[in-house]
């Protein structure tokens, strides 16, 4: 029987949103969360903080440890990372999930948000999974999931928001490399992206230009995620995944549990 009992998981981002969501579906198996954020206050717009996230994970039925992170700061990772592998005894899956959101144009970004996206997004990623991979190489089991796009080059996704489209194709440039590169050793890495716009707490940055009635909850990809992360690591790699298209290769055909307000047209997310 497929399950992440027993499995130790690095997430960055997990305080809140698709993070805290996979956080709490592991955690129903039974297993150990590494929540690495940055929130250890409540945010005045932006709910959960690491200290909480790690009070719902516990009472899902899994371990948790909250540990405070940027990561943009590499001392601070290895430090991270570190300090998890202790405490749990190694690390077997990595979530790089955080992200940072800016959807402008050139001359509507200002340099401070360029570099917080390419900090967070393709840096953070990159550093995370520098990090960890000396543990991941000593598991069973062993995954990195990206929780980024398709590359794609179609202009249309560049034009009305550049920088924030380098940064996430980043992200996805890095399974690529990383898929390779690791291949002979078993560490399988993935992107996963979500079909359908999610409605979490950061669509209110993008000032309501969405509405949640029309999107799907954060369960859908966390039950993406958790397929992906319970399959064998040799088995699948290096692949670019809708959430509705894994759990289709799962069986599932019914979606409309996911769906904020059943019977609404959904949005589809950017980058499709």
């Amino acid at each position: 029987m497929r399950s992440l009992k027993g499995k130790t998981l690095f997430i960055t981002g997990a305080s809140r949103g698709i993070g805290k969501a996979i956080a709490l579906r592991a955690a129903a198996d039974g297993a150990n969360i590494v929540i690495a954020a940055k929130t250890t206050e409540p945010h005045p717009s932006l709910p959960g903080t690491i200290h909480s996230a790690a009070e719902e994970i516990r009472a899902a039925g899994g371990q948790a440890l909250a540990l405070q992170v940027d990561i943009r700061d590499e001392t601070q990772l290895d430090k991270a990372a570190a300090d998890a592998a202790a405490h749990f005894g190694g690390i077997d899956i990595l979530v790089n999930n955080a992200s940072a959101i800016n959807l402008t144009g050139t001359l509507d970004t200002p340099a401070k948000r360029f570099d917080l996206m390419m900090g967070v997004n393709m840096r953070g990623t990159f550093l995370t999974s520098q990090a960890c991979l000396p543990y991941l190489k000593q598991a069973e089991n062993p995954h990195i999931l990206m929780l980024s796009p398709p590359i794609s080059l179609e202009p249309r996704w560049f034009g009305p928001h550049l920088a924030y489209t380098m940064s996430k194709f980043g992200m996805s440039m890095c399974v690529l490399g990383l898929a390779e590169e690791w291949k002979e050793r078993g560490i399988a890495v993935n992107a996963l992206w979500p079909k359908t716009v999610i409605a979490t707490a950061a669509l209110a940055m993008l000032g309501g230009a969405v509405k949640t009635e029309f999107c799907r909850t954060p369960e859908i990809v966390a039950e993406a995620a958790w397929a992906l992360l319970t399959r064998p690591s040799r088995q699948t790699s290096g692949r670019f995944l809708l959430d509705e298209e894994v759990l289709r290769e799962e069986g599932q055909s019914d979606f409309e549990r996911y769906a904020v307000s059943p019977g609404q047209p959904l949005l589809p997310d950017l980058f499709l």
